[in-house]
């Protein structure tokens, strides 16, 4: 059984970062290996909610599973507390990283145009670092911005689809370039009539748009559920393409129901059932 190490924070409501990767993963047959950031008793949009920062606890786990003689088949890292966390990510990767070890980056730092409260220069300076040691980047629309230099205000200025998405395209190809990894970029909303959700994929030079229909509504964790079923996907032998279709389609069928059911949308989507589209 492949494993992988996923190092992102656990939030026991909204259904992100580790309970939504965990269960993903193991249903497409990886072993999951926790390694935590921060401990929350709510994911950070609710009202309130409890933290407590696990930065360092970190090296313990990346000196532990040394002495075990572990390897990872898969590395995936998502929301961090801070620089010091991201300085422990690359301790590890120099542990466990491999040629044959597929290391995911979700660099979240922040959406909807802002950094997240947590977001500062150096986090960011850090994570342009990070994601040069990366196979695959999944940044959103906000984050490929703070990448790439890409403004979120002139993107959202463009009233067509084929220049919103000319610009996005270029940004991708420059971070492809910049970091030698594969991205995706994730959460694309382009200015259509019919409103639409999608994700760009640049890799190798080509670049490759899909989008499924869209009900305007944004949850928690959908972001940590995409990053994890690509991963599962590209472990199991999937194309890169093939695993972003079974991300939308897993996706989809998750939102639409949550949506029905109108649940506020800190508390994350109704994932579980659906699971079983991802054996």
């Amino acid at each position: 059984m492949k494993k992988v190490a996923i190092i992102q924070d656990m939030s026991s409501f909204g259904k992100c970062s580790l309970t939504a990767a965990l269960p993903v993963l193991s249903v497409m047959g990886a072993q999951a290996c926790p390694l935590p950031t921060a401990i929350l008793t709510a994911q950070t949009e609710f009202p309130s909610f409890f933290c407590e920062d696990l930065t360092s606890k970190m090296g313990h786990f990346t000196e532990e599973w040394q002495k075990m003689n572990e390897s990872f088949d898969g590395i995936l890292t998502g929301f961090v507390m801070g620089e010091e966390q991201i300085n422990h990510i690359f301790d590890f990767l120099d542990a466990f990283q491999r040629e044959q070890t597929v290391v995911l980056v979700d660099p979240v730092m922040g959406d909807q145009g802002d950094g997240y409260p947590l977001f500062t220069g150096r986090l960011l300076e850090r994570m342009k670092e990070l994601v040069k040691r990366a196979d695959i980047i999944t940044p959103n629309i906000t984050e490929c911005c703070m990448l790439t230099g890409l403004s979120y205000e002139k993107l959202h200025s463009y009233s067509t689809v084929n220049d919103y998405l000319q610009a996005l395209e270029e940004a991708a190809h420059l971070l492809a370039r910049e970091t030698n990894a594969k991205v995706i970029l994730t959460g694309i909303v382009p200015p259509t009539e019919k409103p639409t959700i999608g994700n760009l994929l640049v890799a190798d030079g080509t670049a490759l748009f899909s989008q499924v229909p869209f009900n305007g509504a944004g949850y928690s964790g959908t972001g940590d559920l995409f990053a994890a079923t690509v991963m599962g996907g590209v472990l199991r032998g999937q194309s890169l393409a093939e695993a972003i279709q079974l991300a939308e389609s897993f996706l989809t069928a998750a939102i639409s129901e949550t949506y029905e059911k109108k649940i506020p949308r800190n508390m994350g989507v109704h994932f579980e059932k659906y699971l079983k589209m991802l054996i």
